[in-house]
């Protein structure tokens, strides 16, 4: 593997902070991980570091996940770089990620401290945000950033990382007390502001990410998201072109990020809103990408398809860079407009992720999903393949109202719309959510390990609805899985949209059970 060793390059004054992504694939995703799941850049560490970076500070990545590192590796990459600050940035793509990259980030931070070493191990992320004190309780963690920390990892760098901790805004940190230290909590810090985001988070550190033979080579798209060919997976990237989410899923803590206060009581639909970045600053990054030799490109933005504003301007230059991107953004149903899809489709998205959620309109009410119908529902769909966009269609089995009957009118509304792709989710009450606090106020039981949170894990544990159980919950969502990827109607589509090698890509996908401890495997 050649250049994997150099991937530290600093701002020439030495490593203030190392950003790193650690492994936690093997137990959320089990044998999916090896060949199907995704390996998506981090995101925020990119983020996070350019922004230091553009303070002055020398900083680099370690991204344990992209090269497939064991917990001695990772820990001897760290002991060589020699940073001031470990931050832990776990966040990822998938709402429960923040939560999952717990697995890996307590591991690694607790090897850390067994091998002595003396930087300050720093967490940051959505499960970080949503839980700041328990997070700190771990003897691993000496710091927590209690939002997206921008502004507090700054002042934290500029910090002697001593006695002036108490004075910086947004973080979290321990003092001395005997056997149990004090947990403290600083004022909130605030995130980047609309007015600042090109200034402040000034783009991507590329240049720090690991790779084997060309950048980006050790990421690999989604499965279906490179038409189900292995062979067109990397190399790959994913941007976002904004932040944040108006809207207040009950079920969704994407936006607990944003939190600017400590009240344990804070949810994700306390912080809702979205900050932009302008299309020059996105005109940069994609130039940049395509320079590197990226063609599949996610867009990450939870609501990509929402406002004009930012998103014509975007599409307008992958019009007329050319840059020939396979993309996918996400909408909600009742955002999507039929007179942009031309100039999605022309720009280069091949890919529109709809949250369709739940078949019964009570049960999607109930959880603040919308009010839209199910004959809208067909008609978006029929109305985006009209413009030869293939559609990725997310589900969510066990919401509170859910019972056998309505769970089987979502996988009808699944078999019935047939998309070239579907998610479908077990329920978790996420750290975070609304739900998650509903949870706690009604004495609902919870997952007791990180790894009861993840959707595809052998802990997974999702909640209980008011009709079933978490195994029955849990064991109709792996059948209706089954169900859909084995239906020869779906099947008999991926050949047409993709080809027959595709297919058969597929049924190799269907062919992994996964092993759940709840079903007593």
């Amino acid at each position: 593997m050649a250049d994997l060793e150099r991937k530290y390059r600093s701002g020439g004054q030495g490593m203030d902070a190392l950003f790193v992504t650690p492994d936690s694939s093997a137990k959320a995703y089990q044998d999916l991980a090896k060949t199907f799941a995704a390996t998506e850049p981090p995101t925020w560490s990119l983020l996070l570091a350019e922004s230091c970076r553009a303070q002055g500070f020398g900083v680099g990545i370690l991204d344990t996940d992209a090269e497939r590192l064991s917990l001695e590796a990772a820990v001897k990459r760290v002991q060589d770089a020699k940073p001031r600050v470990v931050v832990m940035v776990l966040y990822g793509q998938n709402p429960n990620s923040g939560t999952t990259s717990m697995i890996g980030g307590i591991e690694l931070a607790g090897a850390l401290k067994a091998a002595g070493i003396s930087a300050l191990i720093c967490f940051v992320g959505s499960h970080t945000s949503a839980l700041p004190k328990q997070v700190l309780a771990y003897p691993c963690v000496d710091i927590v950033l209690l939002n997206e920390g921008v502004y507090a990892l700054q002042n934290l760098l500029r910090s002697n990382l001593g006695d002036d901790l108490r004075s910086i805004k947004g973080i979290g940190y321990k003092i001395p007390n005997g056997a149990a230290p004090d947990l403290i909590l600083n004022a909130p810090e605030s995130i980047v502001p609309q007015s600042r985001m090109d200034i402040d988070l000034p783009g991507y550190a590329w240049d720090l990410l690991p790779y084997q033979e060309r950048p980006l080579d050790l990421y690999r798209a989604h499965f279906w998201h490179a038409g189900f060919d292995h062979n067109k997976r990397t190399p790959f990237a994913a941007i976002y072109t904004s932040l944040g989410c108006q809207f207040a899923c009950n079920f969704c803590m994407i936006n607990i990020v944003n939190r600017v206060d400590n009240d344990d009581a804070t949810n994700a639909s306390h912080s809702r809103g979205m900050r932009f970045w302008s299309p020059e600053w996105v005109a940069r990054q994609m130039r940049k990408l395509a320079s590197l030799g990226v063609k599949t490109l996610r867009i990450s933005d939870e609501m990509f398809f929402l406002n004009r504003k930012y998103y014509l301007p975007i599409l307008d230059d992958c019009i007329q860079s050319e840059y020939g991107f396979n993309m996918w953004t996400y909408s909600r149903i009742d955002t999507v407009r039929a007179d942009a899809l031309e100039k999605f489709k022309k720009a280069g998205v091949n890919w529109l992720a709809l949250g369709v959620e739940a078949g019964n309109q009570t049960v999607r009410q109930e959880v603040s999903k919308g009010s839209f119908w199910d004959v809208n529902i067909r008609d978006i769909c029929e109305t985006i393949r009209g413009a030869d966009i293939n559609i990725i269609s997310n589900y969510i089995f066990g919401f509170p109202e859910d019972s056998r009957q309505t769970m089987e009118e979502t996988l009808d509304l699944a078999l019935e719309l047939n998309t070239e792709m579907a998610n479908m989710y077990p329920c978790q009450a996420l750290p975070g959510s609304p739900l998650y606090h509903t949870a706690l106020k009604n004495g609902w039981e919870l997952p007791d390990s990180f790894e009861a949170f993840a959707f595809l894990s052998y802990e997974s544990k999702p909640m209980r609805t008011k009709y079933l159980s978490a195994a029955e919950v849990l064991k109709f969502r792996d059948e209706a899985w089954l169900t859909y990827f084995r239906n020869p109607a779906y099947l008999s589509l991926v050949e047409r949209r993709f080809g027959a090698t595709e297919r058969r890509n597929v049924e190799q996908m269907s062919a992994i059970r996964l092993k759940r401890k709840l079903l007593g495997d």
